[in-house]
């Protein structure tokens, strides 16, 4: 593979899907000068120090990273503040780059959003339109960055072909930040020789997704049964989702692990009962300690 890396592009971006996006702008001949990471943070039941997926895989390739818990300041970020860049790309860096930032690039900022904007602009696109079976906004966007969330000039835009729906979120999260990985690729280079224009968007369209929570993933197992699938689908891997129910007379929370929707019915497959180990849940339903 032949990297092109004639242009300076700083690449911000924190989780996993991150990483699809750097995967498919690697296998584009696109390599970034430097990957803006945050630091590193504490996570599972030890809190052991845990490297952004971003970082490792910029050491596995041999992309110097920088980390900062901050970009308020010049003063924090001399690895930007002190280059001269063509161009800065952002995939779910999941934090607001300040205008001073989206100043130094002379070609801008790129982001990638997995949404057909102006539809669910906000912190959870895909999860949102799967929960609300919004498949028409089921896509990918490559704005301009400004100082508006999710506001800015489309690039370009790209439908996504989808296996069936609706679909669970961790395989929505990669088919969308994949091809939003190849969207970017294709326009980066056009982009830099000012050969693609950037379009505003039409406001007044504008929707938006919310931050969920774990009380999110509560079921009703009374309720619409294509609703909770729905659910089940978006919160796929976490928060998860999960249902109260009657056992020698107290209330036990079962976490679904998987699900289907036949025949216009939700049906709960396998669960883990608060406390113990995965089940299948009709085996659950006859078990009688």
């Amino acid at each position: 593979m032949s990297k092109k890396k004639n242009h300076s592009i700083a690449f911000f971006g924190t989780p996993l899907l991150a990483v699809y996006v750097l995967e498919e702008l690697a296998a584009a001949g696109i390599e970034p000068s430097i990957i803006v990471a945050p630091s590193d943070q504490p996570a599972g039941r030890k809190l052991t120090l845990t490297p952004p997926p971003t970082k490792v895989w910029g050491e596995e390739h041999g992309v110097p990273v920088f980390q900062t818990t901050s970009l308020r300041n010049r003063e924090e970020v001399p690895a930007l503040a002190n280059s001269e860049w063509d161009l800065f790309v952002v995939a779910a860096y999941n934090t607001i780059l300040p205008p001073w930032v989206l100043a130094l690039p002379k070609h801008g900022v790129l982001n990638v959003h997995p949404s057909l904007l102006p539809k669910l602009r906000g912190p959870s696109p895909i999860r949102s339109a799967i929960r609300d079976d919004l498949q028409d906004a089921v896509g990918v966007s490559i704005i301009l960055l400004d100082e508006e969330v999710d506001h800015g000039p489309i690039v370009a835009q790209a439908n996504v072909e989808l296996p069936e729906w609706p679909v669970r979120g961790a395989l929505l999260d990669e088919l969308l930040f994949r091809e939003g990985g190849r969207l970017l690729a294709e326009a980066v280079p056009l982009w830099l020789q000012g050969a693609m224009d950037a379009l505003p968007q039409d406001h007044t369209q504008a929707t938006w997704s919310k931050k969920f929570t774990k009380a999110d993933g509560e079921l009703d197992l009374n309720a619409d049964p294509y609703k909770n699938y729905c659910t089940f689908c978006a919160m796929d891997g976490w928060p998860g989702t999960y249902f109260f129910a009657e056992r020698h007379g107290m209330n036990v929370r079962l976490k679904v692990t998987d699900a289907e929707f036949v025949d216009g019915e939700f049906r709960v497959l396998r669960v883990i009962p608060e406390g113990k180990k995965e089940i299948a849940y009709e085996e659950w339903l006859h078990y009688n300690p």
